[in-house]
């Protein structure tokens, strides 16, 4: 079996691979949540039904969340740099699809088109990182920053989408991919590693349909329950279609030779705590844009523009965090930034309704601090996760890794997107508008500030006895 090793490449050569896989990575990240503002807009052009609606914005998140894991280990057998081209060509493609979509059904379609494009590339990003920085020190700030991007760009899409419609059609929050990837398609050949992968090994597709079925269904499932009127047959068969998935698949994982996840991976503490730290993290991102977006839209009439500027002060919070943890990793350990960030954090969201008497003002306070919390989380957790695992499981890591994201996210709108839904009250409106109290808004935070308080605890004990040393990737 051959063994993949960190490339030894030049300084600057390195850091321009980061800039360029952070651009991959932005683009993933804004088109999940580019949508927040723009879907009104696009289902009104398009004449879409409500159930249309729905699945334009679940396409995306749900297909790549079942492809993730087979595409990381795909990438450890043809090479994380063929596999990032390849992703980066489907997404240029499927933004043009998406951009000019005639129908509802054809821009679901270029949705999960999308969707595929972004599962190629996502694990390459963090794995073309965990080969192309050598030195750990450097390593870990590369992902520092790379943790910081994928904040920012969760934050960004809001805003993005308001933007271009204020001057743009709808299809212009797609159009914009094409530049990006262009120029990401002319550099990456230039200055990320080349590996030749271990094509010895079989890539299991049944493994990947198995992951991506069962995860699917839980999701689906997950989505009915917390509705207004639930369909109980609906969630009852989504969950056995979930559950058979998920068991088949860990029941071949174990039996095969070469498996699409090696579950011995999650006997290492700092990856098991890496990746309850990145769901969580992405759970509070999803949840907190989710209600105060809505809330600040729906309740104080502010425009989707506005309205995402409100949701941006989590990235203005977590930005210079993350990129102190990537510094500070080596120095410190895993255990303080994480359990500690996700301390924070839980602080952070617990003052936020308090502070809602104050205005807006009050509410950007609160978020800035639970997003200094996340950006240490992020970029600890990450290079949790890649340098606890060895360099010839470096897909392998980032595809859990990139799971754990995006399962959080979808969590996070269903479970917390079916609490919002279930509290707000059109009656209600003008009483929460005159008194500042808002039991929706309030009762979101205060379950992340709980979801984070727990998670803290757990992130704590299960790192107890890693030190810095322990993320070399060895």
């Amino acid at each position: 079996m051959s063994v993949i090793t960190p490339a030894r490449t030049s300084s600057s050569r390195r850091w321009i691979l980061l800039a360029v896989v952070s651009a991959g990575l932005l683009l993933i990240t804004i088109d999940n949540s580019v949508l927040y503002t723009a879907l009104p807009t696009l289902t009104r052009e398009l004449g879409a039904t409500g159930t249309e609606s729905l699945w334009i914005v679940n396409a995306y998140p749900l297909v790549m969340a079942g492809l993730l894991l087979g595409a990381g280990t795909l990438g450890d057998r043809v090479g994380h740099r063929r596999l990032f081209l390849i992703g980066l060509v489907v997404f240029g493609a499927a933004s043009l699809l998406a951009a000019f979509s005639p129908t509802p059904a054809v821009l679901i379609a270029a949705r999960a088109l999308l969707a595929v494009g972004a599962a190629a590339m996502m694990p390459a990003t963090l794995a073309l990182i965990r080969l192309g920085f050598a030195d750990v020190r450097e390593r870990n700030i590369a992902i520092g920053i790379w943790g910081s991007v994928s904040v920012v760009g969760a934050a960004a899409g809001p805003i993005l989408g308001g933007l271009l419609l204020e001057w743009f059609w709808w299809g212009s929050v797609f159009l914009i991919n094409v530049p990006i990837v262009l120029a990401a398609l002319v550099a990456t050949p230039f200055v990320a590693p080349h590996t030749p992968g271990d094509r010895s090994r079989p890539w299991d597709l049944v493994s990947s349909l198995l992951a991506m079925v069962g995860l699917a269904g839980v999701v689906v499932a997950l989505k009915e329950v917390t509705k207004a009127g639930p369909s109980w047959v609906v969630v009852a068969l989504a969950l056995v279609v979930g559950i058979a998935g998920l068991w088949l698949f860990v029941r071949r994982q174990r039996r095969l030779p070469y498996p699409l996840l090696d579950l011995a991976l999650f006997r290492r503490p700092a990856l098991a705590a890496g990746v309850l730290a990145a769901g969580v993290a992405l759970f509070t991102i999803a949840g907190a844009e989710l209600v105060t977006a809505q809330r600040f839209q729906g309740v104080e009439g502010f425009s989707p523009l506005n309205a995402g500027l409100v949701v941006a002060s989590l990235a203005l919070g977590s930005l210079p965090s993350a990129l102190t943890a990537g510094a500070l990793l080596h120095r410190v350990g895993p255990r303080p930034l994480i359990a500690g960030g996700l301390g924070l954090a839980a602080v952070g969201a617990a003052i936020t309704p308090p502070l809602l008497a104050f205005g807006w003002g009050g509410v950007v306070a609160g978020l800035v601090v639970a997003g200094v919390g996340l950006g240490f989380v992020m970029a600890s957790a990450s290079a949790a996760i890649i340098g606890s695992a060895p360099a010839h499981r470096a897909g392998m890591a980032s595809s859990v890794e990139e799971v754990s994201y995006e399962l959080g996210g979808l969590v996070a709108i269903a479970v917390l997107g079916g609490l919002i839904t279930s509290t707000y009250a059109p009656s209600a409106v003008g009483a929460v508008s005159a008194t500042g109290a808002d039991p929706a808004f309030t009762t979101v935070m205060l379950v992340i500030a709980g979801v984070l308080a727990v998670s803290a605890l757990a992130t704590g004990r299960l790192l107890r006895d890693t030190p810095a040393s322990a993320l070399s990737g060895h």
